[in-house]
């Protein structure tokens, strides 16, 4: 495909995956009952992905507890009281609280890309989540014998062991989400905390040499979850300026979604590097029809008005279900939204005879 397409990351599970999940918290089921429901999602989802004609997938998340928490599933040293993230609707996420250092990785990202490599026939994309984002898990009030800075240094080797053995591992690309950029503004309106996370994820992206970063980019959006969005209402002129500012080769902006899509897309023209990949939402996962082809080319061809087409790709504006118990979205109804956008942009690709 000229015009190169790639998913976010998450599928809305089976719910059978959903309802063993809670059974073996409960103890109600082993171990090896819980493997063989998520191997049987996996396979399913990834067959399903590449029957929409998907030229790169990824594994759906099907075994992540969440997109933000998957290193840290099943530490010790966390508390339940961390940061609690409100959504429009009214329902809200928390974060968990570190409570003692040091500061590890309990699960890497290079785990589910090796399990998904063993079923699919093309190549499959990792996210892994943003330094920034677990940045928040200290506490405002520090911890007794384990500063922030000494958190920080920790932090730093864990997300970059994270992406590095992604990379090794075969990866088509590595894509940090990085959500809270947006929600980050809303939080802190100076945008010191922006400013903050941008240093942060490229004090990690300066460890990997020009070539790597090219096989590493950055997901943007204003959250997505049970149907509703955390900071859909800041507005994105204020997020890329400092979004570009990323040390990354490729940028995946939600814009199904936007009220004004041809008012970021010139801001997107305005900071815009040689170089760089922009892959464009064209899919909106939380709105519950299904985008037609049509509607996905005309979309790609609006945005081909401000982006060079060597530099123009689509995406979904986010994941379908980023956090495991997410039932919003059918599962049926992720994969027809993405064999829409698949068709649709080779539909685009050919009226610009790229």
């Amino acid at each position: 495909m000229a015009i190169p397409t790639e998913p976010i990351g998450s599928i809305p599970r089976p719910l059978e995956l959903i309802e063993g999940m809670g059974a073996f918290a409960t103890g109600k089921i082993s171990q090896a009952e819980m493997n063989s429901l998520y191997d049987a999602a996996l396979r399913d989802t990834i067959e399903c992905l590449e029957e929409t004609g998907s030229p790169v997938i990824s594994d759906g998340e099907q075994t992540k507890p969440s997109f933000v928490t998957y290193p840290i599933a099943g530490l010790t040293n966390l508390a339940a009281d961390g940061m609690a993230i409100p959504f429009a609707d009214g329902h809200q996420r928390q974060l968990p609280r570190l409570t003692s250092g040091p500061f590890r990785y309990k699960n890497f990202a290079e785990h589910y890309l090796k399990t998904a490599q063993k079923y699919a026939h093309v190549p499959v994309k990792q996210a892994v989540i943003s330094a920034s984002a677990l940045s928040l898990l200290y506490p405002q009030t520090g911890i007794e014998g384990y500063s922030q800075a000494a958190f920080i240094a920790d932090l730093f080797d864990q997300a970059e062991t994270d992406i590095r053995r992604c990379l090794a591992r075969g990866a088509h690309n590595v894509q940090i989400d990085f959500t809270e950029g947006r929600l980050s503004i809303k939080l802190d309106p100076t945008k010191g905390v922006l400013n903050s996370f941008v240093g942060l994820n490229n004090q990690v992206l300066s460890r990997f040499t020009a070539e790597e970063r090219t096989k590493i980019g950055v997901h943007t959006c204003p959250g997505g979850d049970k149907d509703s969005t955390h900071s859909a209402d800041i507005d994105y002129a204020d997020l890329l300026p400092s979004l570009f500012a990323l040390n990354v080769g490729r940028f995946y902006l939600q814009l199904a979604s936007e009220t004004d899509r041809t008012k970021v897309l010139k801001l997107v023209k305005q900071n815009l590097k040689p170089g760089q990949l922009i892959f464009v939402g064209v899919i909106d996962p939380i709105n519950t029809k299904v985008e037609t082809p049509e509607e996905v080319r005309d979309r790609v061809l609006e945005a081909a008005e401000y982006i060079p087409q060597n530099q123009l790709g689509t995406t979904d504006d986010c994941g379908f279900s980023p956090f495991a118990d997410d039932v919003s979205t059918a599962r049926s109804t992720a994969f027809e939204k993405i064999r829409a956008r698949v068709i649709g942009t080779q539909m685009a690709a050919e009226i610009l005879k790229i």
